[in-house]
């Protein structure tokens, strides 16, 4: 973040300064420059720059990504702030699993502990311990047991979390499930 912040300053005196070679043409021929030239290319240039970062952020961090990671969904937002967002919607968020390193449960081979990573503009990343059950379908979020617990896996999953159904079409079920089966 420091380092855009850098950039952002960067670019608004950088178009500053072509403002200012501007306004010494200007005097060379004979006309003013607006007093105000200099000011407004300096915002146009943080403001650009911020703009096309808010845009980009999303390829970048993707292009970023190990390869094992898969993107399973976006979210693009509008916001009033950002009028040139209704225009072209931002993507601000999205969710990516780790497929290649799911593991399959010993006694089931139909469920399968994965993570995923939730990434988010200017947030830290977030990753959240899945369960996925490829026969049901569905999916739970998987919370670590106590150092204590005498439960299994199995016990454990089925007393403390809630399941929530997948679709045969969904992204998250399409990567761990269909790629798990392919693998056999």
């Amino acid at each position: 973040m420091l380092f855009e912040f850098i950039a952002t300053i960067a670019a608004g005196f950088g178009l500053a300064g072509v403002a200012l070679v501007i306004t010494h043409l200007s005097k060379l021929a004979g006309r003013r420059a607006p007093k105000w030239l200099i000011p407004l290319f300096g915002a146009l240039g943080i403001f650009g720059f911020q703009i096309h970062q808010e845009y980009n952020w999303f390829n970048q961090q993707v292009a970023q990504l190990p390869q094992d990671l898969t993107v399973i969904k976006k979210v693009e937002e509008s916001t009033w702030f950002r009028p040139w967002s209704y225009v072209k919607p931002q993507t601000l968020r999205f969710m990516a699993v780790d497929s290649r390193n799911a593991h399959a449960n010993a006694n089931n081979k139909n469920i399968y502990l994965t993570n995923l990573y939730l990434f988010e503009r200017r947030r830290s990343i977030q990753q959240v311990p899945q369960v996925i059950d490829c026969s049901a379908p569905a999916r739970a979020d998987y919370v670590i047991p106590d150092k204590n617990s005498q439960l299994t896996i199995e016990e454990h999953v089925g007393q403390t979390t809630k399941w929530y159904p997948l679709t045969v079409n969904d992204p998250l079920f399409i990567s761990i499930c269909r790629n798990q089966i392919a693998q056999i």
